[in-house]
Parts: C-alpha cells; sequence; structure tokens
C-alpha cells in the first residue's frame, strides 16, 4: 500500500498543471481565431467598432448539440482597455463562460467561433460584475463584417453589445439574445494560481498578463492602441 501514499501527492501536482495548461491552450486558442478574423481582407471585423470598443470577447470553438432540444455553450477570454474610462492599453485577460438554449429540430452538432465587442462603460462593467443575458441585461446585435457604410455601423452603433461568429470559414455577424455571459472564476483560479474574478484581473489589475496570453494583448495593442 506504500504505492499509494507515492502517488498521492503526484496527483496533487498533476491535476493543476492540467487545469491551468487547459486555460493557457484556451488563450493560444483565442489568439489565432481573433488574429485570422482581423486579416481577413475586405470579411473581417471593421476596424472603426474595435477601435471604440472598450473590451473584446473571444469563444473558440464554442460548441452546439442537440436533439430536437438544444443547447450551447463556450469557454472563452475578456480583455479590456485599462484605466478607468477605458482608454489604456490592453489588460490582463479573464476567462469566460457563455451559455444558451435553443430549440427546434437539431440533430448533430458543430462548433462555431465566436467574437464580442462591449461598446461602452455600461455594458463592460455590468458583464464583469455579475451573469448577464445577452438581450435582456445588455442590448446585443450581429456586428458589420468588411467595408459597411456609416449607416449601418450608426444602427448597430447603438448597442452595447456586437457579436459576430464564424463557422467553416463563413464570417458574419450574428446575434447572440438569450445566451448568458460570466465570469469563468474556476478557469480564472487555474490560470493564475488563486482566486480572481473578472474585475479583479481587468479593473483592479492584480495580476500580470502570464506568457500565453501576451500573444492575444499585443496583437490587440498593435491593431487597436487607443480607444477612439
Amino acid at each position: 500500500m506504500k504505492w499509494c501514499f507515492a502517488v498521492a501527492p503526484c496527483m496533487c501536482l498533476t491535476l493543476p498543471l492540467m487545469a491551468q495548461q487547459k486555460e493557457q491552450d484556451r488563450l493560444k486558442e483565442s489568439h489565432l481565431v481573433m488574429k485570422e478574423i482581423l486579416g481577413m481582407p475586405d470579411k473581417g471585423i471593421p476596424r472603426d467598432p474595435l477601435n471604440k470598443a472598450e473590451c473584446v470577447l473571444v469563444f473558440p470553438s464554442v460548441k452546439k448539440a442537440a436533439f430536437v432540444v438544444g443547447a450551447s455553450y463556450g469557454r472563452g477570454v475578456m480583455i479590456c482597455r485599462s484605466g478607468q474610462n477605458f482608454r489604456g492599453r490592453w489588460s490582463a485577460p479573464a476567462m469566460f463562460a457563455m451559455e444558451g438554449g435553443s430549440f427546434g429540430l437539431q440533430v448533430g452538432g458543430q462548433a462555431t467561433d465566436f467574437v464580442l465587442l462591449i461598446m461602452n462603460e455600461k455594458g463592460a462593467r455590468s458583464v464583469m460584475s455579475s451573469k448577464v443575458k445577452l438581450g435582456g441585461d445588455a442590448s446585443i446585435a450581429g456586428g458589420p463584417v468588411g467595408r459597411t457604410t456609416s449607416a449601418e455601423t450608426d444602427i448597430v452603433m447603438k448597442a452595447e453589445i456586437l457579436s459576430w461568429s464564424r463557422n467553416r470559414g463563413v464570417f458574419a455577424g450574428l446575434s447572440l439574445t438569450g445566451s448568458t455571459l460570466r465570469s469563468d472564476d474556476d478557469a480564472n483560479k487555474n490560470l493564475y494560481g488563486k482566486e480572481l474574478n473578472a474585475k479583479q484581473i481587468i479593473l483592479q489589475g492584480e495580476v500580470k498578463t502570464p506568457p500565453s496570453g501576451q500573444q492575444l494583448v499585443a496583437l490587440l495593442n498593435k491593431i487597436s492602441p487607443k480607444r477612439a
């Protein structure tokens, strides 16, 4: 039985490392999604809404699997501009969860990438403070794609959150009304090694950006260093 006592400490060390690696992979996948979408000529997220955004959420490979009654879930990351007025450089990443339900004849499953821009301070603080229902607690609209007229941009700019999706190479604005967003505090603990919520990470700046998140932060600082 002595081997049991030898294995137990190893398991205690291995499990947290595995959980941390999972969140590190999430950050790397989020960077890849954002890089590819921003690099889509005339088809990606227009620079104007990105430059006006206060926060960015990226959810790589949100899964939706169902038979008759469906449910979607995803794990991603949120990054905001630092400072009291959200005008500084991009913050350390906070892990987030997106959940929602759908009804209808659905067979099989699919994975979709989502990018959300939070366009004002009210929306940013709301998302960081509690579980938020999109379309209820915070207004949301499908974002414009590529080159768009100023009139179209003005319409979607009235929403607190703009959202886009990418599935099988097709990129489009898509409203996520009915879904919910919440700080993924278990994932934050796995990544940073201590109890943290989104507000502590983003607004209070209690942690530095981990190496696995530096590419995503650097990309946003390069593409949109200042809020318009």
